[in-house]
Parts: C-alpha cells; structure tokens; sequence
C-alpha cells in the first residue's frame, strides 16, 4: 500500500510505507481526550545519508539495487570508523553500536528533503566570520561532540566528552552510531520527547504559554507546542550559542535567531513521521527541512550512564597535569 507522505514545505510525494497504512484521521489512534496518540518508543536509525551523495544528484529516492548498494556502503563506514586501530584512544569492542543497518522505507536519498537537492545550504558570510573569529580564539568555544581543542580545563573538551549534550539527541534528532531511541509521552497539557542518549528529556508545554526570557538560553532550547490538525508541531528557540549542531564535519553555534519546527503524525500503527525545519538566516543561507519516519520498536529504553562511574575527562586533565610535571623537572 502507497502513504501520500506530506514533506515539509509543501513538496508532496507518493512513497512506499509499510501495510496498512492510515488513510483518515478517524483511524489514528487517540488519546481518551481526543488527541492523536503518539506514544511509544521509536527507532530512528538509518542507513539512509543525512545529505544526498554526490553521485545521486537529482535522485530524490534510491532504487532497490541502489539501496542495497548504500546499505554495504554503511556497513564498511561503520565497521571502517569503529576499527579499533583507527582511534586514539582504541575502542574496546563494537558491540553496543547500533546505528541501524537499513534505508528509510520510503527509500529517500537523503535526509535532507529541502533544498531539492538534499543538501544542507551553504553558511553565511557572517558565519564564515564566526568561524574564523573561533579559530583565531583557539577553537573556543568547543562546541564538537568528541575530542577537543586542548587540555587546560573541562572546558577544552566536547560537549558530548563532557556529558552536557548526546552527540545525536537533538533538538533536532540526529541518526548516529548508538542510542537512536527516542519515548514519547503525552498529557492533555504537555508532550515529552526522552532521547535515550544521555537521557535528555523535553518537556514541552501546549498551554499556549510564552517563551523564557531570551536571558535564559537552554542547552536544548525552549520549545512549545501545538496542534495543527493531527499533527504536533513544536517551535523551539531561545538554543544556547556555545552548542552546535555538527554536519560535516564543523559545528556552527545557534544566533540568537534560530527558530527550529519539529512536526511529529502519526502513519500508521508502526510509523511516527519526524519532520523539521532548520531556520537560522544568520548561519545558513537558507533554511533546510528534513524528514524521518520513525519505526514504533518494542525495545526498552535503558538510563543512559555518561558521568556515573566515567573517569575518561578526569584522567584526561589528570595526565595533563602529569606531563606538565615531569616536563619542568
């Protein structure tokens, strides 16, 4: 059965979704106070890219053969960046990656779904500045996930090193290597996204209530929430500007201008819909969308365990201060 899958700004494609797809609003699942039920735990792990590869330009979806190609292509990243000859320090073992083995069912080449040509736009001006300005400040602020920018302080590390943000739990979600679960729960008055990355938790209001004080930036912004029809739609802003959001490599920090819409529907009885748009005019030259249908698992999400019984930054400062030691004597 086809799904007519409403992407965001207005582009409208007929895809392929699992069996027994909705097809009316009476059908969705609701809430004994009449909103749609989007509750449950959901995988958003793919080996679907976030940007189209190059050699797919103009190809909005895969064919099966070109699925399958992209699916081996995934495996030899995964197994090649996870190898433990490639990282310093070395990998322990591989087994609690996860970051989903298989393309998207509605076979799109990208994440990226606007611009058409799946791709993330190119930065400002403005923000070519900023990076400049960071690296001639030593790299500060570190905003990257892993690694860092030298061993002074905590500070020098990555925000993920340093247990204040999951390098994929958003906002907005982000597949990656493991922990690609997300639970959603819902009263009449709030809705809560929980990552299972660093066990972040959102926890939106519907209350029509206005945003903090732009004082009071958020390491996961601000969000409020609303529904349009069947579809949840959440409008965060207010991010704080020493986070990041990494693609390729290099890691803006929000202006104070973001403004991220996150939509959430439910397809059908397997499928949440995850959509969003991007919106920072002072980074990127144009806003991006992306969608990611998410598979209903009936898997657990277990606490995530990042500065309990985590020694990694301490003895990174503490081996620091050891080679400073022996290198005055």
């Amino acid at each position: 059965m086809s799904f007519k899958l409403a992407l965001p700004v207005c582009l409208i494609v007929l895809l392929p979704l699992a069996a027994g797809a909705q097809s009316a609003s009476d059908e969705i699942p609701r809430t004994a106070w009449g909103a749609p039920d989007l509750q449950g735990i959901y995988d958003f792990g793919t080996a679907t890219p976030f940007q189209r590869p190059a050699e797919l330009a103009g190809r909005t979806t895969f064919t099966a053969e070109e699925a399958a190609v992209q699916e081996q292509i995934n495996a030899a990243q995964f197994a090649e960046g996870l190898n433990t000859e490639n990282l310093t320090p070395p990998n322990y073992n591989n087994f609690w990656f996860d970051n989903g083995s298989g393309v998207l069912p509605t076979q799109q080449s990208s994440l990226v779904v606007d611009p058409p040509d799946g791709r993330v736009p190119a930065f400002t001006e403005q923000q070519e500045r900023r990076f400049e300005a960071e690296r001639a400040a030593g790299g500060r602020p570190a905003r990257m996930h892993f690694g860092g920018i030298g061993v002074d302080g905590p500070e020098d590390r990555g925000l993920g090193e340093r247990c204040l943000l999951g390098f994929n739990s958003g906002p907005p979600l982000m597949p990656s290597a493991y922990n690609n679960y997300m639970q959603v729960f819902q009263t009449e008055d709030y809705v809560v996204i929980l990552t299972e990355m660093v066990h972040e938790a959102r926890i939106v209001p519907l209350d029509g209530r206005n945003h903090l004080s732009r004082s009071i930036p958020q390491w996961l912004g601000d969000g409020r929430g609303r529904w349009e029809g069947d579809t949840l739609v959440i409008e965060t802003e207010n991010f704080r500007a020493d986070r990041g959001m990494t693609i390729g490599g290099r890691s803006p920090g929000p202006s104070d201008k973001m403004l991220l819409t996150e939509r959430l529907s439910r397809l059908n009885d397997e499928y949440l819909l995850y959509e969003y748009t991007y919106d920072d005019a002072e980074v990127y030259s144009s806003t991006f969308s992306v969608s990611i249908p998410l598979r209903s698992t009936d898997n657990a999400v277990f606490e995530y365990a990042c500065h309990e019984g985590n020694y990694g930054l301490m003895n990174i400062l503490e081996g620091a201060r050891a080679e400073e030691a022996a290198a005055s004597h």
